[in-house]
Parts: structure tokens; C-alpha cells; sequence
């Protein structure tokens, strides 16, 4: 649904942005994984296209409250950045297909890069809900990037951070520890959110620990309503066959083992209606 929600806060989390913003409709609709799309620049704004944004948290203030969580690197985020309580913003959502959760209580290992990490909190606690356990793996280039430590300290069973520079946990990458975290845990499955090479890393983690992964992919999205193509990426399905699917209405949650990571950003030769045929991929 298409919603004009108020800003109500505006907060800063060390190197990112927090919106929260009144939108009923959006908050009583959102799951997990679920994302919005904002318009950005201004009713006279040339900036058309609306930026894909995730939810980090749904609460009930003011009948429904979602806060998006995001950094401002180019005109459209820092527009963004730049909102105050009580200005206006156009959202549509909630989008996209979330994750699912487990039938029974699991062992569940949530992976967080960056800001994406802040989609995995309304996940834990739905995790949580089910009796699930909890433990998170959340890493970032530094320690002002990493987000939500503290947060996923109180939730979780083991909360351990990595930092690229070592001025947070441990030095190296979050995909560096994550076989550890599997074997200390027993991890049935693997949720993880982050930008697309930590995604590709964590599903060859999981391939080899031969554990289910369930990845929220970063791709561009313009509309975010699977209208013009522009988040596409080869996914093979159930039967075998690659087809290019939208991240935005597919997706953004998909089985990590089904995304053809090396051929992000191509088509790849054997994918359904593509010059080679659409042969089935076989591997």
C-alpha cells in the first residue's frame, strides 16, 4: 500500500540513519524481511526513482510505527538524512518476500553485514517467538559500522563481531568466524542480510556445513514493485532451470544455494529465454 507517514524521530547509530516513521498500514502488514520504498527529493524533485529501504523495527506508537535504518551515499539518502520530525515521507509497502521461519524450534545462526544487519531483528524476534535460539555473527569494515552489537548482545545466546581494521571483536570478516559459530552452536539453519559477496561467502559456509541458507539480497531497486527490471539476478528453481527473477517481488529472500552468485549483474548463457536456450543447470 501506498501510505504519506510522518517522521517521527531521527537519530543517528554511529555511522547510519534512523527514520521512524508513523505508517499504520505498512506496520501492521510488515513480516520479517519485508522492505519499503521511499520516494525521495521533494514533490519538484528530477530524482524519480524511490529508494528500497528495510525495516529494522515495527512497533504499535501511534497505531504503527516501522524505523528505517540506511546510509547516505548519494543525492537520495542524503535527502533523507536530512528529514526532520514532522516532515512527510511517500512509502510504499510492505514489500518483497520474507523470511520464512521454521516449524519447530531451531538453532538459528543470524548473519548481519553492515547496516543490512538491521533487518535481522524483527527476524530474531519472530525467531524467538517459536523457540527458537538465537545466536548472531554481525561484522563490518569498522566499528562504527557495525550495527546493532548491543542489541543482539541482550537477544542472543553468543553475539561475535568482527571489524576489517580490528577496532571492534575480532580482526577479519564476518564469513571468517562463521564456521566456528556453526560448530559452537549446532546450527540447523543460517539467515544472513548484507551486501552480495558476504552473502556469496556465507552461502559457501553453509553449502559446506550442509545446512539450509536463507540470504536477503542488496540489489538496486527503482520501484521496487517488480516493474522495471532493474533488480534482476539469476536464481535456479525448483526445477532445475535458472530464470532471472526480481529481487524485489521474488525476492529479496531467497535460498542462498539457489542464487548463481558469480553470474550477478549478467545473464548468464543457460537461463530460461536466453540466446543459449534456457538449458537446465545442472549444477
Amino acid at each position: 500500500m501506498q501510505v504519506t507517514g510522518t517522521v517521527l524521530t531521527t537519530r543517528r547509530v554511529d555511522a547510519y540513519h534512523a527514520l521512524t516513521v508513523v505508517a499504520p498500514g505498512v506496520a501492521e502488514r510488515f513480516r520479517p524481511g519485508h522492505f519499503v520504498s521511499v520516494a525521495v527529493g521533494g514533490p519538484r524533485t528530477s530524482m524519480v526513482t524511490r529508494r528500497a529501504l528495510s525495516i529494522h523495527d515495527v512497533k504499535p506508537d501511534y497505531g504503527g510505527t516501522v524505523e528505517l535504518v540506511f546510509t547516505a551515499k548519494g543525492p537520495g539518502t542524503s535527502w533523507l538524512a536530512e528529514r526532520r520530525a514532522r516532515d512527510t515521507l511517500d512509502l510504499v509497502g510492505p514489500l518483497g518476500r520474507p523470511f520464512p521461519l521454521p516449524r519447530d524450534p531451531a538453532s538459528c545462526v543470524l548473519v548481519g553485514a553492515e547496516y543490512g544487519a538491521a533487518a535481522l531483528f524483527p527476524l530474531a524476534d519472530a525467531l524467538m517467538e517459536r523457540g527458537c535460539r538465537i545466536d548472531f555473527a554481525l561484522g563490518a569494515a569498522s566499528a562504527d559500522r557495525v550495527f546493532g552489537a548491543m542489541r543482539a548482545r541482550r537477544m542472543a545466546e553468543t553475539t561475535t563481531l568482527t571489524t576489517e581494521d580490528g577496532s571492534l571483536g575480532l580482526r577479519g570478516s564476518v564469513t571468517d568466524v562463521l564456521p566456528s559459530v556453526i560448530a559452537d552452536t549446532r546450527a540447523d539453519v543460517i539467515y544472513a542480510c548484507g551486501p552480495m559477496e558476504t552473502l556469496r561467502a556465507v552461502t559457501a559456509v553453509a553449502i559446506e556445513f550442509d545446512i539450509p541458507v536463507q540470504v536477503a539480497v542488496e540489489e538496486s531497486m527503482a520501484c521496487g514493485i517488480g516493474v522495471c527490471m532493474t533488480c534482476v539476478l539469476p536464481v535456479i528453481g525448483d526445477d532445475g532451470v535458472t530464470r532471472m527473477v526480481r529481487a524485489c517481488v521474488e525476492g529479496p529472500v531467497f535460498r542462498g544455494e539457489r542464487v548463481r552468485f558469480e553470474d550477478v549483474g549478467t545473464i548468464p548463457f543457460d537461463a530460461l529465454g536466453a540466446p543459449g536456450g534456457g538449458a537446465r543447470n545442472v549444477g
